[in-house]
């Protein structure tokens, strides 16, 4: 029995340990599909033949309620990703732009910003006004919290959201280097605590490639959601996109490290949905990330190629394919308010 097989009679033992996990990572590409194997069984096991895609489109916008505004300047970012959100500063214009989105079919938003110097993302001012829309529409509403304060978990539970996206990061370099953060990493359980004591859903994120486009502490931010004993229900993946603007170099994650953190999620929360998000590497390398995070046991997906979809109708005849015009962090009872019409997925048309 090889390295790999007797990993995969541990995992099907359930006598797998965190050790065994960093083994996983360490998995040569030819030992691999053994293990996507028992992954995809998982994944038909407890979710069906289903892969549901996100297509957020103008019915699910991201809003920077800082404009491009980061006191951080996150070497990974440096604000680029703020330009591409729409830029609301006010509680009047984010009143009427999602009071307008309500009456034009919009689904729902997300709300983000860039960060204050504690990591922070400054949301308190405006939940009064997110609660009087949860109030008087349907929409979804999704936010990026960053590293919290008691009074504003608080209100977000008054403001009745429903998503708090958290990104989760247990490398103390990446914290320093990468976020410009001068805290604890204990500041993350923290900021999950208040949330739990306040009963919000957390969604966590983890970004693969932050350590220079290397694996390095991911196993240990899955460790800390297991142990923090959040019991997501749905963890999101992203992806680093090496920036051109920074003076550290990166490098472009490899797809194989993407798929094994992925299959080690999925074999340490086997009933807990897992999504490949929005951001990640463009280009050539874009339909190779997202065929092995396939492989290795996602169940949801925000804008796939068409190419990927054409290659899993092949690699899987019996594959189902659900389309939402959202984005992918939203929860299961949302999913007939956010089912894509026709129109929305006018690229998909021909698969």
């Amino acid at each position: 029995m090889n390295s790999t097989q007797l990993l995969i009679e541990k995992l099907k033992t359930d006598s797998i340990s965190w050790e065994d996990f960093s083994t996983f990572l360490e998995l040569k590409s030819e030992d691999l599909d053994e293990l996507f194997t028992l992954t995809q069984e998982i994944t038909c096991r407890n979710f069906s033949n289903v892969l549901k895609i996100y297509i957020p489109t103008m019915r699910f916008p991201a809003i920077s309620i800082t404009g491009s505004e980061c006191a951080l300047e996150c070497e990974h970012c440096n604000k680029k990703y703020l330009k591409g959100m729409k830029q609301i500063l006010t509680n009047k214009e984010l009143e009427q732009f999602l009071m307008k989105l309500s009456k034009k079919r919009g689904v729902g938003a997300l709300i983000s910003g860039g960060s204050m110097i504690d990591g922070s993302v400054p949301l308190l001012k405006f939940l009064d006004t997110i609660k009087k829309v949860k109030i008087e529409t349907n929409l979804i509403i999704n936010t990026h919290t960053g590293l919290l304060n008691e009074e504003t978990a608080k209100k977000l539970t008054d403001a009745n959201v429903d998503i708090v996206s958290f990104d989760i990061n247990m490398d103390e370099e990446v914290v320093r280097n990468i976020y410009h953060l001068d805290i604890e990493l204990s500041e993350y359980k923290r900021a999950i605590d208040l949330l739990k004591k306040y009963q919000l859903n957390i969604v966590p994120h983890i970004c693969i490639g932050l350590h220079y486009g290397k694996l390095n502490k991911e196993l240990m931010s899955i460790k800390f959601i297991k142990e923090t004993k959040i019991d997501p229900s749905l963890i999101v993946i992203i992806v680093l996109i090496p920036p051109k603007d920074s003076k550290i170099k990166f490098e472009l994650p490899k797809p194989e490290d993407i798929a094994k953190v992925i299959a080690v999620i999925r074999v340490a929360f086997p009933k807990t949905e897992i999504s490949l998000g929005c951001m990640r590497p463009r280009g050539k390398i874009k339909t190779e990330i997202e065929k092995a995070a396939i492989k290795a046991g996602i169940t949801r997906i925000e804008i796939p190629s068409k190419e990927t979809l054409t290659w899993l109708k092949n690699y899987n005849p019996k594959i189902q394919f659900k389309f939402f015009s959202a984005c992918c962090a939203i929860p299961n009872k949302f999913e007939e308010l956010a089912e894509s019409k026709k129109s929305d997925i006018k690229r998909y048309s021909n698969i």
